[in-house]
């Protein structure tokens, strides 16, 4: 047995490191009942485990630590950022080959949204990536329905109330169109439908969304449907990009990555 073998570790990080889940939700997955240590059901996150060494299931299933995997996806507009749906509907695990194993998204994107999506098997990356305090710039390109006016333009770019007690942090916006409705909107939170939220209260309304980048990350090279590896310069530099931040936002507060 290794030395890294024998050092035991809490069973909501092994579970994470298995790709099961993030930290949080394996938590609550102990909580419910569904994990087995040497066949024997636990309930309490604090258990410990020794990775080689003890047997751990999940809904009768053994995991183990597996080689960390991270993607870059094009996700294409018309599927759901989830594992299941009881409706059928497309997913994005259906356009990645099964030999990759459990993998799961990094955030999400509205079923009508396009573009990048972080999809991996390493919960700690993940449970990074979504904290509110992780606030790395994410731009979408939108089209709107009505031109985009400089007033409008300011709006986004102070900040604008989603509802009554949040008001989202200052946004980067780019005019890329002639007709000023094709816009790049860069924003360091991630609430859901937050771009979608944010044209509205400003006096407009999106009728298509692709995310282009993340970080540092680009969406090049890649059709609909079409996804790679990243590299661990790429994850290095992401994480990198969003480093965690115990100060207060200067507006609103953030949310997880959409």
């Amino acid at each position: 047995m290794t030395k890294t073998e024998s050092r035991p570790v809490r069973l909501q990080k092994y579970l994470a490191e298995s790709g099961v889940a993030s930290r949080r939700a394996a938590e609550v997955m102990i909580r419910e009942g569904r994990i087995a240590v040497n066949e024997r059901k636990t309930t309490e996150p604090g258990s410990k485990v020794v990775p080689g060494k003890d047997r751990v299931k999940v809904d009768g299933e053994e995991v183990a630590p597996a080689e960390k995997v991270y993607l870059l996806l094009n996700k294409p507009r018309g599927c759901l950022t989830s594992l299941s749906d009881r409706f059928q509907r497309p997913l994005v695990r259906d356009f990645l080959p099964p030999r990759l194993g459990r993998i799961f998204p990094v955030g999400r994107l509205d079923f009508d949204t396009e573009g990048l999506l972080l999809l991996t098997n390493d919960g700690e990356f993940c449970q990074r990536m979504i904290h509110p305090r992780h606030q790395v710039w994410k731009t979408y390109r939108a089209d709107l329905r009505d031109p985009l006016t400089p007033e409008q333009a300011e709006n986004l770019k102070r900040g604008v109330k989603l509802d009554a007690e949040i008001t989202s942090l200052p946004a980067r916006v780019r005019v890329v169109s002639p007709d000023r409705r094709r816009v790049e909107i860069s924003i360091r939170e991630g609430r859901k439908r937050q771009v979608k939220r944010m044209a509205l209260a400003a006096g407009n309304r999106v009728t298509a969304l692709k995310r282009v980048s993340l970080g540092p990350l680009r969406l090049r090279g890649l059709e609909p449907g079409q996804w790679r590896k990243l590299s661990f310069k790429e994850v290095a530099m992401l994480l990198e990009s969003g480093k965690m931040d115990s100060r207060t936002p200067e507006k609103g507060t953030g949310g997880k990555v959409e």
